[in-house]
Order: C-alpha cells, then sequence, then structure tokens
C-alpha cells in the first residue's frame, strides 16, 4: 500500500468520504487511491447525530477500523478537536496509528465543535492548537503518518489570520494545513500562494466553498481534495425516494432496476473467499 506522502508526489490526492466499510469497499473499486474517514459521515451515519462532536475517541476509532480493515487504500481520519487536550491527542495518534491509519487532520475550533460550513464557530487560542500539532507529532511514531491542521478562522477571524494561524501549526510540526470553508477561488490561490506547504481542500456541498474541479485545484497547487458527504448525500437521497415508492406502491417490483443485484453485493463483500475459508476448515476437520 502507497503512503499517502507518496500519493501526494504523484500529483493531487483526491479523497471521497467513507461512512461504513462497504461505502469503503466501493470507493477502492471506483478506483481511488486513498479515501477520507469523514466525522459527520460517521456521526450522520451511525448514530443519526449531527456534527457536534458527540462521538467519543473509541467510538471513531471502532468505526474507523473497519473501514480502515475493509480496504488496501490509505485513509485519512477526521480527527475533530483531537478529543480533548495535548495528552489526549497523544493517545489519538498512537491509537490510529495502531489501526493502520495513513493520518489525520486536527481543528482548532472549541467544544461543542460545529460542521466547518455553519456561523457560530468559536476557536481556541492559536497557542493551544499548536500545542496540540506538537503532542501529535511527539507521538507519532511513523514518520509517514500524515499529521494535517485544520484552521477554521476564515469564518471567525479572517483569512489573514487563518494563514497566520496555519503558519504557525507548520512552526508546530503540522506536515499539511487543511483551510476550512474558504470563500471564493481567489482565497483558496491566496492560501496557496502564502502557505509552503501541502494544502487539503474541502469539497463538501451545500457549504461555503464555491464549487470547484479537482483539475482547477490541482492548477491552484493543492494537493488534496476531500469529498466528504457527496456519496453519502447521494445515498439518502435514493434511499428515501425508494422508501417513499415502496410505501406508495406496496411492491419494491419497480426498484429492482436501481438495486444492486445480489451477486453484486457478494462480490464486494468478498463472500466467496468467506465460502472458501468454511470448506478448507471443514475438510481439515474430517
Amino acid at each position: 500500500m502507497k503512503k499517502i506522502k507518496e500519493l501526494m508526489e504523484e500529483g493531487i490526492v483526491v479523497m471521497p468520504g467513507a461512512f461504513n466499510a462497504i461505502s469503503a469497499r466501493l470507493i477502492e473499486k471506483a478506483g481511488f487511491k486513498s479515501l477520507y474517514i469523514s466525522g459527520a459521515g460517521l456521526a450522520n451515519g451511525v448514530a443519526a447525530m449531527p456534527d457536534i462532536g458527540l462521538l467519543t475517541m473509541t467510538e471513531v476509532l471502532t468505526q474507523s477500523k473497519y473501514i480502515i480493515d475493509a480496504v488496501d487504500i490509505p485513509c485519512i481520519i477526521d480527527g475533530d478537536t483531537g478529543f480533548g487536550e495535548a495528552i489526549n491527542v497523544m493517545r489519538m495518534i498512537k491509537e490510529m496509528e495502531g489501526l493502520g491509519a495513513g493520518g489525520v487532520h486536527i481543528e482548532d475550533q472549541e467544544m461543542p465543535k460545529k460542521c466547518g460550513h455553519l456561523e457560530g464557530k468559536k476557536l481556541v487560542p492559536p497557542e493551544a492548537m499548536a500545542m496540540k500539532i506538537a503532542a501529535a507529532v511527539e507521538a507519532r511514531t511513523d514518520p509517514d503518518f500524515l499529521i494535517i491542521a485544520r484552521t477554521d478562522a476564515r469564518a471567525v477571524e479572517g483569512i489573514d489570520v487563518a494563514i497566520k494561524r496555519a503558519t504557525l501549526y507548520l512552526e508546530a510540526g503540522a506536515d499539511a494545513i487543511f483551510p476550512e470553508a474558504l470563500e471564493s477561488k481567489d482565497e483558496f490561490v491566496l492560501f496557496r500562494k502564502k502557505i509552503s506547504a501541502p494544502l487539503l481542500a474541502n469539497m463538501t456541498e451545500f457549504g461555503k466553498s464555491p464549487s470547484t474541479s479537482v483539475k482547477e485545484f490541482e492548477e491552484m497547487g493543492y494537493n488534496i481534495v476531500i469529498f466528504p458527504l457527496t456519496a453519502f448525500r447521494v445515498m439518502l437521497k435514493s434511499v428515501a425516494d425508494a422508501l417513499s415508492k415502496l410505501k406508495t406502491e406496496g411492491t419494491q417490483k419497480t426498484l429492482i432496476e436501481e438495486m444492486m443485484t445480489r451477486k453484486e453485493l457478494y462480490e464486494i463483500i468478498g463472500y466467496e473467499n468467506y465460502e472458501k475459508i468454511d470448506k478448507k476448515i471443514s475438510k481439515k476437520i474430517k
């Protein structure tokens, strides 16, 4: 498996968001070389909760392990605010490395945090965030494990302060910067001009950032683009429409052509491999 740093050397890295193990398999099957474990995807999809830091570190680690174990491509985990202070961040890094994650991003919001594209966010002092980044670097044992500092300062204190914070976080040891909720392509370009380190762009839907293609981000010089909830939102709309039709018609017959077949599903989850293992063990016992 290639490391994320290796992938960045080859060009811009595109990471669709996975919200469970089978969505991760589909991302890999589609040909993507890495994926993003979305904090919002886990909170919304696993617990039907908003993305305000309600899942514990243990819950995030458990769900992330299912995803990481399901694929052979590197994964970046949304580490929210680090699940506490600097000492908590150190434990988080140790646990995520143990899972086989390729990296994590940590943000500079106060708890309770909010989705990066909503109003009313509050930030921790920049020095407090820098301590978390320094703690993450101190705890890391794998030099290829990517530590990404996310700053939500654009929406709270403006673009200039966001750039200033990003610079401080790099000085603390961050490998890359995730400037959240930039509001124009000019701001993305400015961030690239001012920050000489790998940059991650968040291309979420219905947010503050303008719709921008991977090609455009590559031309700006960005290194990673995440699409955290694209597949999740499409799935929810499809499921809601299917259930509405089932309720109205009382049969699934008109939905069959829209379904993944049993055979296709079994191929994705590797059902045949389990049968082979079962037969092999059975022969040994006999």
